[in-house]
C-alpha cells in the first residue's frame, strides 16, 4: 500500500515511516518545505503522490506556543486540514485517511470520569485542543459526505527516544545524562511533577495508527492510550534510579501551567476490540531508551 504522511518528519511521524515501511508499505513524506495552509500547493503534492492511504500529523502540538499563536494554531491546524481534505477530492482519493488528534480535547476531567472513554463529552480548555476538536469535527462531517474514508486517533501522551526535550519526561532525561556525565550541578528544574498522566511508548504508539489505518471504522474516534495512570515524579524518580544519579528537584514557576489537569488516564477499550491493540513496551524500557538517546546526543 501506498501511505503519504503529512507531517511525518516530525518525532512521531519519524517512528510511524519505521514501523509502515518494516510492514511492507511504501512510505513517503510530505517535505515540511511545503505548507498545508497553501491549498494549491498540498493539492499539487498529493496529486502527484496518489497514495492508497495518508496519515495526517502535522499540527502545532505545543499548548504553550497555541496560546501566543492562537491565530497560527487554528491556521495550520484546522484551515491546513481542510485543504488536505479538498486536496484528496480533487485528486479522486478513495482510500482511508488517518486524522492524528489529541487526547487533549476532553479538557477537564473529573476523577469520576476516569478512565476517559470516547463517549464523554468534549471541553478543550486551550487554543490547540479547541483547534484539535474543530478539526475532528471537520473530518467527521467529510467522513460522511466525501467518497472517501477517515478515522480519528485521540493520543494521550506518547514518549520515546528522538522527543524534543520541550516535552517533561525528555526535558528531565536530558537534565539527568548531563549530571550523570559531569556537565551539570546535580539539581533537576521542574514544572508541576505531582501530576498523573496516561503515558505511552510512541513505538506502541505508532502500531495503533497503522492498525487504524486498516481495521478502524470511518467516521470513529479512538483513544490511544496506556489505560494506566501514572505520576510524573515518579516516573523523574524511575529515570534517576535507573542513570544512577542522585540530584535535587527545584520547582522552576516557568515551567508551570495555568488551569492543569490534576489527573488524566483513558480508557482504550474501543481500539482494542476494532483493531486488537494494547500496548506491549514497558514503561521500564521507554525510560532505558530515552536516557539511551540522550547519551548519544550528549556524548
Amino acid at each position: 500500500m501506498k501511505i503519504f504522511l503529512v507531517g511525518g518528519t516530525g518525532f512521531v511521524g519519524s517512528h510511524l515511516y519505521r514501523h509502515l515501511s518494516n510492514q511492507g508499505h511504501s512510505v513517503s513524506v510530505h517535505d515540511p518545505s511545503s505548507d498545508i495552509r497553501n491549498a494549491e500547493e498540498i493539492t499539487q503534492v498529493i496529486s502527484r503522490r496518489k497514495p492508497d492511504a495518508l496519515v495526517h500529523l502535522a499540527a502545532i502540538s505545543s499548548v504553550p506556543e497555541s496560546f501566543k499563536h492562537q491565530y497560527e494554531t487554528f491556521e495550520i491546524n484546522f484551515i491546513g486540514t481542510l485543504n488536505v481534505l479538498m486536496a484528496l477530492r480533487s485528486s479522486n482519493f478513495k482510500g482511508r485517511m488517518l486524522y492524528i488528534g489529541s487526547g487533549d480535547v476532553y479538557g477537564l476531567l473529573r476523577d469520576d470520569e476516569l478512565p476517559v472513554t470516547e463517549e464523554r463529552l468534549l471541553k478543550p480548555k486551550n487554543p490547540y485542543a479547541v483547534s484539535k476538536v474543530a478539526a475532528e469535527a471537520l473530518c467527521y462531517q467529510w467522513s460522511q459526505t466525501s467518497d472517501f474514508q477517515i478515522i480519528m486517533a485521540r493520543p494521550f501522551n506518547h514518549v520515546g527516544p528522538g522527543q524534543s526535550e520541550r516535552f517533561a519526561l525528555s526535558n528531565f532525561a536530558r537534565q539527568i545524562v548531563e549530571i550523570q556525565l559531569g556537565k551539570h550541578n546535580p539539581e533537576l528544574r521542574v514544572g508541576d511533577i505531582d501530576v498523573t498522566r496516561d503515558f505511552t511508548d510512541v513505538r506502541d504508539v505508532v502500531k495503533a495508527y497503522g492498525l487504524l489505518l486498516e481495521h478502524g471504522k470511518n467516521g470513529e474516534a479512538y483513544n490511544v492510550c496506556s489505560g494506566k495512570e501514572r505520576s510524573v515524579r515518579s516516573l523523574l524518580l524511575q529515570l534517576m534510579k535507573i542513570a544512577g544519579v542522585d540530584a535535587r528537584i527545584e520547582r522552576d514557576k516557568e515551567r508551570l501551567r495555568p488551569s492543569e489537569q490534576r489527573r488524566v488516564f483513558g480508557s482504550f477499550d474501543k481500539l482494542r476490540k476494532d483493531t486488537g491493540w494494547q500496548p506491549t513496551i514497558p514503561i521500564e524500557q521507554t525510560l532505558n531508551d530515552i536516557l539511551d538517546d540522550w547519551r548519544k546526543k550528549i556524548s
